[in-house]
């Protein structure tokens, strides 16, 4: 029992990445009908963000600290951060201590920006192209945009740890009246997953409660229609795109204590997600996100060894196997709608 409520958190918090990246590509395919194979590249980029966040805070600048002797006996040359100058030493250790949460400020507007552009300056020209297009130009531009920050942040991994206090575990069994010390899970990795569920119920709150929101959901029932009514529906599709471009952005910047960011790791979660988006069903946002943790629970258990014992090598597969169930009885995915993909 203790085994299998770890792997179900395992697949929660596996589920959560899998969701929010789902999320942001339905929401492009739903509103503006573009197959993005750019939005891991996105993913990558807000992961990056939480690396150039964590290098501007610990700039520094060198001083001699006379209390402090070198083996030759000479003064000390430290270096001294900027942030703990400006607002002391206890105060900027704790900004740089939560590099991480802070680097959300920094990437929600670049983000936005990033969204905007690429829909703007590239993709907007592929609307009314095959979708294989729109694949093929989506995945040159995701294939830039790697080798881009291959060169400026290098090959290797850049760890970028979480704040202190949320860096430990929790003893999970403790607190729901198991033995303790029989179910202890990392602290971070809770918070990923409380933070994709804000996240998720703050865009579906959006769209559901917002006036902006409505019209949205309309345009992508009807564009044709909320156009004749005088609404500019590309305008606001275009804003939509920034937010998904923002959801996976944000996403990525909490993934990056669980996983040191590296320029390809937009392409290992790419496919995986695309996978999600065609399980539940291209053009539904409910079942991009419950086929997101619904896949990520199901490799979660795939992973276990008594699993594996019996059928060696199916935590690899365990996803494709499920689409392809999926796909033969419910050739729409979970939720998909009718005539999606269909001409």
């Amino acid at each position: 029992m203790d085994a299998i409520l770890l792997q179900t958190l395992n697949g929660l918090d596996k589920g959560s990445a899998y969701a929010l990246i789902a999320l942001g590509l339905t929401l492009i395919f739903g509103t503006l009908g573009v197959v993005n194979f750019a939005h891991g590249a996105v993913f990558m980029i807000g992961a990056f963000c939480a690396v150039s966040m964590n290098r501007l805070l610990h700039l520094s600048y060198m001083t001699v600290d006379p209390t402090k002797k070198d083996f030759l006996g000479n003064p000390m040359k430290i270096q001294t951060p900027y942030i703990e100058a400006w607002f002391g030493h206890d105060t900027g250790a704790a900004l740089l201590n939560w590099s991480v949460p802070l680097a959300l400020l920094l990437a929600l507007p670049v983000m936005i920006v990033v969204g905007v552009v690429m829909e703007r300056g590239l993709i907007k020209h592929f609307y009314k192209r095959p979708h294989a297009d729109q694949i093929l130009v989506t995945f040159g531009l995701a294939i830039v945009l790697q080798e881009i920050v291959k060169q400026i942040f290098g090959a290797n991994p850049i760890p970028t740890p979480a704040p202190h206090a949320l860096a430990g575990a929790l003893d999970l069994g403790a607190m729901i009246g198991l033995k303790a010390g029989a179910v202890v899970y990392p602290t971070w990795r809770m918070i990923y997953f409380l933070f994709s569920l804000i996240v998720i119920g703050g865009v579906f709150s959006f769209l559901q409660f917002t006036t902006f929101g409505m019209v949205v959901r309309a345009g992508m029932a009807d564009r044709e229609t909320v156009g004749l009514l005088g609404i500019n529906i590309d305008k606001r599709f275009s804003i939509m795109f920034g937010l998904a471009a923002a959801v996976a952005g944000l996403a990525g910047v909490m993934y990056t204590p669980i996983n040191a960011p590296n320029y390809h790791m937009g392409m290992d979660f790419l496919v995986l997600s695309f996978v999600v988006v065609v399980v539940g069903g291209m053009g539904s946002l409910p079942g991009a996100v419950a086929a997101g943790f619904l896949l990520g629970i199901l490799e979660s258990y795939g992973s276990m060894n008594a699993v594996k014992s019996l059928l060696p090598g199916i935590d690899q597969i365990i996803i494709y196997v499920i689409a392809i169930v999926v796909l033969l009885t419910r050739p729409r995915g979970l939720m998909g709608r009718k005539g999606v993909m269909e001409d």
